[in-house]
């Protein structure tokens, strides 16, 4: 059986500002396999953002494990930890964070260049990944030059250009109109395919929702499955 490229189990997490004390997770669980599409669903403020952020290793969890790739995460160094964000995992915000004064392709190349890939395979893969979400025209224009959602399609490919494994997109057309965001599923779609990465998407949206090949409801700071049925409504 393959190992999921995502395990979390158990998984806790409480904020506390002065002497309140705000749960955020209470033992939530999943996995994931790899070439997996999975999204988790839940209210705002229900904890999705923090659920990604403890798997990508950007926070630490009170209690409970993650495991990505066979990895736990909580027993890696401080230099394990960003490999692992640099190698393994992509990340894709609400707001794409594109640096303003690069073009399109300058900042899908970022990552490359801080991998120290050889200027020609670098050159290559900006080309390719630029061609996938549909932007191959637009390599020279900067962020200020695009619409939301083409912004947002550099992102994604800024996130895919170092190959990584695993895909975590946290509300990825939360500033999009819903025409543009309609776009974006079918996108993680053909990533899934072309790049062989698993996805986790927190989202709210029902278009996206409903092309998962797994839904997770996160409330209560717990995970249940959602029956497949129930997404198509």
């Amino acid at each position: 059986m393959t190992e999921p490229m995502v395990a979390v189990d158990g998984l806790t997490r409480t904020y506390r500002t002065g002497k309140v004390e705000v749960p955020a997770l209470r033992g939530a669980s999943l996995t994931a396999a790899p070439g997996e599409l999975v999204a988790i669903k839940g209210r705002s403020g229900s904890g999705k953002t923090t659920l990604l952020n403890l798997i990508g290793g950007l926070d630490a969890p009170d209690g409970g494990t993650v495991r990505v790739g066979g990895r736990d995460v909580g027993a890696l160094s401080e230099d394990d930890l960003l490999a692992l964000r640099r190698d393994v995992i992509g990340f894709v915000f609400q707001s794409h964070g594109l640096i303003p004064v690069l073009s399109a392709a300058e900042n899908v190349e970022v990552p490359l260049r801080l991998a120290r890939t050889a200027p020609a395979e670098r050159a290559e893969r900006v080309r390719v990944m630029l061609a996938l979400v549909g932007l191959a025209d637009h390599a020279r224009q900067r962020p200020y030059e695009l619409s939301g959602g083409q912004r947002q399609r550099v992102a994604i490919a800024r996130a895919l250009a170092g190959r990584p494994r695993l895909l975590l997109a946290d509300e990825p057309t939360g500033q999009l109109d819903s025409e543009t965001a309609a776009a974006i599923m079918p996108l993680l779609r053909a990533v899934v395919a072309s790049e062989g990465v698993t996805v986790l998407v927190a989202t709210h949206d029902q278009a996206l929702l409903a092309e998962a090949d797994r839904v997770l409801h996160l409330e209560d700071g717990v995970i249940t499955e959602v029956p497949a049925e129930a997404t198509a409504t």
